[in-house]
């Protein structure tokens, strides 16, 4: 049993991890102290702990990583095909750094600023000291403690009040090497009062390799701001990564986060978000699609604050051959958060014996005048719809095909940018079996 930091002989994941400047910021200096002093303390979770008795953790705790390789080079025709293009503003990163000949940041958008955490850090840091490490408490999470005492690069994305610009596109492309690495992405997304705002978080492989993503995203979204989120992961399947978006919200926000998870051997998604403002107002839609072994975890924890807020989770898994799901929703009411409006619904889809799901909503309600409900179904596809398919010439595997995007299709359709959109639905139907001919009829 793996429990604590001591109690693994190969790995500390961070070990590896390349020198960090020796002039930081004294504030950095000292948040990267105690994020390292609390991560010796927690260790790497093991299934003992409520908030991680689905997911086993040893594989990556009996990984011994090294700092990924920075030399590395890519095809830029393979980028596109693999991560493509969906807006004017797309900064990649390679292995962790900033690769700027792959990446389009016009800076002349009104209204929005973005550069990179190095180079924030670099100009003082004053735009970074009063949120970074805010919303993304590393005292209860060991890889965001993990992440705050090691990284080294990512994206800060500020808004100015009233602005609405493009669309950013944030690629983060690994080459895996040799030797397992391991990769700690941060990034912070600021939105001043009134604006608009969508970012793509997006993770792809360029090769088949064993690596780790361990990413942290902090968003501070301002009043009546709105924020739209997508975090899409579709890595090699001997990836391990786990992410957490935090997103702080004043009052009259929105925001909406979409996650896609498809690839990876191990993927936890942790969703974090305060309603810390009357009036504010926050949508969760995912959709995960596993096959072969793959283990997908979904954590989320929506805590209203404040008043008057909504909150709304919407997830569906997919997951055949001996794949295994995880959902666990929190919500969590304050006392002073009446007139609370939260709903949370769960549906998974079993497409064979073998594939497995946890799902475990939770309503924590510590007010009077709300209206919260939770759910969650299981269920496997409708042979009764099989047949009616089958009546009207489809053949078997394409009838299953089709009822299982159908399925799939409510995630789908709430994400907005129809490019996205679009390319989101190809990868999930080359998943399926005569993927390719239902393609060819949309």
């Amino acid at each position: 049993m793996i429990s604590h930091l001591k109690d693994i002989p190969l790995t500390r994941p961070w070990a590896g991890a390349p020198e960090l400047p020796a002039d930081e910021p004294t504030w950095l200096a000292s948040l990267r102290k105690g994020a390292a002093e609390r991560f010796a303390e927690l260790g790497l979770p093991t299934r003992q702990l409520e908030d991680w008795r689905f997911t086993n953790l040893e594989p990556i705790a009996r990984t011994a990583f090294e700092p990924p390789p920075l030399d590395a080079s890519i095809d830029p025709g393979q980028l596109e095909r693999v991560a493509g293009r969906f807006t004017p503003i797309r900064l990649v990163f390679v292995n962790g750094g900033y690769a700027p000949q792959f990446s389009s940041n016009d800076q002349a958008r009104r209204g929005l600023e973005v550069m990179t955490v190095a180079e924030a850090i670099g100009h003082d840091g004053k735009r970074l000291a009063p949120h970074l490490g805010r919303y993304a408490s590393y005292a209860e999470d060991a890889f965001t403690a993990l992440n705050t005492a090691a990284f080294t690069d990512g994206l800060l994305i500020h808004v100015q009040p009233d602005a609405r610009p493009d669309p950013v596109h944030l690629v983060y492309a690994s080459v895996p090497g040799d030797k397992p690495a391991v990769c700690h992405p941060r990034n912070l997304i600021i939105c001043g009062p009134r604006s608009q705002l969508t970012v793509i978080e997006h993770y792809v492989s360029m090769a088949d390799g064993v690596y780790l993503n361990n990413a942290v995203t902090e968003i501070a979204a301002g009043p009546a701001s709105e924020v739209t989120h997508y975090f899409v992961e579709e890595e090699s399947e001997q990836a391990y990564n786990i992410s957490t978006l935090a997103c702080q919200q004043q009052a009259d926000s929105k925001l909406v986060s979409h996650s896609i998870l498809l690839g990876g051997a191990l993927v936890r998604n942790n969703i974090r978000v305060v309603l810390d403002g009357s009036g504010s107002h926050c949508l969760i839609n995912g959709l995960f699609a596993g096959h072969g072994r793959q283990h997908l975890d979904n954590f989320m924890r929506v805590e209203h604050a404040k008043s008057r807020c909504a909150s709304r989770q919407f997830y569906k898994g997919i997951l055949d051959e001996k794949a295994h799901g995880v959902f666990s929703g929190r919500i969590y009411v304050a006392p002073d958060a009446q007139q609370t409006d939260a709903k949370q619904t769960n549906a998974n889809l079993l497409l064979s014996d073998q594939a497995q799901i946890d799902s475990k909503p939770q309503l924590e309600i510590y007010a009077d005048d709300v209206k919260c409900t939770h759910g969650a179904t299981i269920g496997q596809i409708d042979e009764d719809a099989v047949f009616y398919l089958r009546s009207r010439g489809i053949d078997l595997q394409a009838a299953r095909a089709m009822i299982t995007y159908a399925f799939a299709a409510e995630s789908l359709q709430r994400m907005q940018p129809e490019p996205l959109r679009r390319a989101l639905a190809g990868k999930l139907l080359a998943r399926l079996p005569q993927g390719d001919l239902l393609k060819s009829l949309m």
